[in-house]
């Protein structure tokens, strides 16, 4: 039985590291958690002793973070029936009415169009209206020349929405590094304790997830030590880049880096990781787990010829091999032929396959045996 998101989330609150990077696959719930952790740590009212709800500070004070319901809060209003101007709106609530207040009270318009046009291009320009509640975007070619309004593609209004919350992210960073309150331009982020950002980097190409994950890092860096990170993210490479520039892999850190994982009970795990996720958790490394898992338990069935087929196709096409086949030891078309055996499909069902036999079972352990030790894959060491 592992733990409910909740306790997961509080188990994140409760530790003094500076940074937390969890990597979970798609549809763990990484998204959820970010709920939950905003509930924990700045909950919308406080209920007194009596029972009755009293609105207590807004959430916005203590925990910014960046999530799919940030992207939500933008639309598009596109009238294509009187060809009307495409623009994005922003929806109106407490904390983009907060967001804007501010960015526009603090001139930073600029900075979210010059931060935009390092990662999409800088012809594409954005175009706030007075009161910041639409924004309107325009090829600028140099000259006198303009494309006139445009709808912008998916991946570069995700983008926009993840460079006008890192402006807010930064103009927060710059202001908590003056020591004294009473010199900062704004009293808005003095309560500011968390920030968490979830997957910011899911319609991204690599250049520009490389580009968004050094930038983030090198602000991190400058952050005040009060100022906590959680970070959560799908991308192998996005958690590789954190990793590297925020030194997460210096000897002695022993825990910020995560695993999170969704049980079959719908519980959760979160598991400390050592090192990129080349080592830890890549999916091949899943594969890998998985079965030492079922050899463990004893628990081998047909599937498990599947993923192991799976793994060696992997490892093959990782070491340079032209045919996975070239990785099976001794009598290749003996292994190759029981493998095949039980991942083959067939419309027949007097050719289905019976379970594997203890013969069969110990093939899965010898041939995976055969890959981790042969073709020399890392193993993890923990010093006490």
């Amino acid at each position: 039985m592992g733990k409910t998101l909740a306790e997961v989330a509080s188990q994140l609150r409760d530790t003094d590291k500076k940074v937390q990077l969890i990597y979970a696959f798609n549809g763990t719930g990484k998204t959820r958690l970010s709920r939950e952790f905003k509930q924990l740590v700045a909950p919308k009212s406080l209920v007194s002793d009596e029972g009755s709800a009293d609105e207590g500070p807004p959430p916005r004070t203590k925990m910014l973070y960046y999530s799919a319901f940030t992207e939500d809060l933008f639309y598009w209003d596109n009238d294509l029936d009187l060809d009307a101007t495409p623009r994005l709106l922003i929806q109106p609530n407490s904390f983009t009415d907060w967001l804007l207040t501010l960015l526009k009270d603090l001139g930073e318009d600029g900075n979210i169009v010059r931060i935009f046009q390092q990662y999409a291009s800088d012809k594409l320009t954005p175009h706030f209206n007075e009161n910041f509640s639409e924004i309107t975007f325009s090829l600028e070619r140099g000259d006198d020349d303009s494309s006139g309004s445009l709808k912008i593609s998916k991946g570069e209004e995700s983008i926009f929405i993840w460079c006008v919350f890192y402006t807010l992210l930064d103009q927060a960073i710059n202001t908590l590094n003056i020591l004294e309150a009473e010199d900062r331009g704004t009293q808005q982020f003095d309560q500011l304790e968390y920030v968490f950002i979830d997957d910011p980097v899911s319609s991204m190409d690599e250049n520009h997830l490389i580009e968004l994950a050094v930038n983030l890092a090198g602000l991190i860096r400058t952050s005040p030590t009060s100022l906590k990170f959680v970070i959560t993210t799908h991308s192998p490479l996005f958690y590789n880049v954190l990793h590297n520039e925020l030194g997460l892999a210096k000897v002695g850190k022993k825990e910020g880096c995560y695993l999170l994982r969704g049980l079959e009970d719908g519980s959760f795990d979160l598991s400390v990781k050592f090192g990129d996720s080349n080592r830890s958790f890549s999916y091949h490394l899943h594969l890998k787990k998985t079965l030492e898992q079922a050899i463990l338990a004893d628990e081998v069935e047909r599937y498990h010829f599947t993923l192991l087929r799976n793994l060696y196709e992997k490892t093959a096409s990782f070491l340079g091999y032209r045919d996975w086949t070239e990785l099976l030891p001794g009598d290749r078309q003996t292994y190759l032929k029981r493998i095949i055996n039980f991942t083959s499909h067939s419309d027949l069902s007097g050719e289905a396959v019976s379970e594997p036999t203890p013969q069969e079972k110990q093939t899965v352990k010898f041939l995976l045996d055969n890959l981790t030790t042969r073709h020399r894959y890392w193993q993890e060491h923990q010093n006490g």
